[in-house]
């Protein structure tokens, strides 16, 4: 309940009498809830569950301290949370601004004399520092991700297609003892690899091609997310020249990570490799991210980041070289940043696989 707990602090701070919660992972993390067609309405004196009657049962044994609320009896989500917040007497309710739709919102201006106070990543912002256990699921998800990578390269040959790999991988990741709830992962060949965020395709690989996978799996609602880039047959002196320098701005960047570093002194030595090379031109300056339970958490790294790297926080690290027409390499560990450095909870190697 320490999560819920560091809410109502929050609540009291800034005056609230309510908290309305609809993102996915913030009513897991507060809750415990694991399914769909969930709200929350947090008060100082009591927690309601909203949700519909095929959920009812998973919210009672997820959620014992939540009174739960059938929210299709009222007719809409907007008009439930409105007889809450009479009920309660609720002078001032905060939501999540990036979530709540306008339908919503018109509902409870016409039915509340609530004020409604919008917010920003307040959960998300509790989220960011990882408890013991959710480091201990964020490292079992990593570990699940780098044993279906060594699987996957057996299937990685000349003929076969991008979405037959993506496919593979993925339940490589399952039958690994990965959730059953898969997100995106991005698995493309070829002069595709200078897509950012490529989706599979048709395409089947070629002699000479890099492939390019960017993929994670879930693991008790935690999240891994790692990319390699690997070569099909001998790579030629431009693909190990472009991949050469990746590799450096991925442990330039590694050397820079513990906690109290600015994210943008990581930006900065991300980019000593390649700033007066031909390719300079062609990096992403997004180069990492935090995770947790979704996999683009707060906070992001890039030039014009303010915030610094906190110890028993979990993040990313991904500079790129992209080269329209031609291809890109990334390379991506998940990392712990502890007090004096980090840890890498991605395990496979940094060097050049040729297949």
């Amino acid at each position: 309940m320490k999560s819920t707990e560091a809410l109502l602090q929050y609540m009291k701070q800034h005056d609230l009498d309510a908290f309305f919660l609809a993102k996915k992972q913030n009513i897991r993390y507060i809750s415990g809830y694991t399914g769909d067609d969930s709200y929350l309405v947090i008060t100082p004196n009591k927690f309601y569950f909203l949700t519909d009657p095929r959920y009812t049962e998973q919210a009672a044994l997820e959620c014992p301290d939540y009174q739960i609320v059938l929210w299709k009896n009222f007719g809409s989500i907007g008009e439930c949370v409105a007889k809450l917040l009479n009920e309660q007497h609720s002078q001032s309710m905060g939501f999540e601004a990036d979530v709540l739709n306008y339908l919503f919102y018109s509902q409870l201006e016409q039915n509340v004399s609530t004020k409604l106070v919008p917010t920003t990543n307040v959960v998300e912002t509790f989220r960011s520092v990882k408890t013991p256990q959710e480091i201990e699921y964020l490292r079992a998800a990593c570990d699940i991700s780098c044993r279906a990578f060594e699987h996957i390269l057996d299937d990685i040959r000349v003929g076969v297609t991008e979405k037959e790999l993506a496919a593979k991988l993925s339940a490589y990741m399952v039958m690994e003892g990965a959730d059953t709830q898969p997100y995106g992962n991005i698995l493309i060949s070829g002069a595709r690899t200078s897509l950012l965020h490529g989706i599979p395709s048709s395409k089947a690989v070629e002699y000479g091609d890099f492939v390019l996978m960017d993929f994670g799996c879930q693991f008790n609602g935690y999240l891994s997310d790692m990319t390699r880039t690997v070569v099909v047959g001998h790579a030629s002196a431009k693909q190990r020249e472009v991949y050469e320098l990746e590799k450096r701005m991925l442990e330039d960047s590694l050397a820079k990570m513990k906690a109290g570093v600015g994210l943008r002194e990581v930006y900065e030595a991300s980019i000593k490799a390649v700033k007066d090379t031909e390719y300079y031109q062609y990096i992403y300056h997004g180069i990492g991210h935090g995770i947790g339970m979704f996999v683009h958490e707060i906070p992001f790294m890039s030039p014009t980041s303010t915030e610094l790297l906190e110890e028993n926080s979990v993040r990313t690290i991904e500079p790129g070289i992209y080269i329209p027409n031609w291809g890109g390499v990334r390379i991506e560990d998940q990392i712990l940043i502890t007090k004096d450095g980090y840890e890498n909870m991605i395990s496979t190697t940094h060097e050049l696989i040729e297949l």
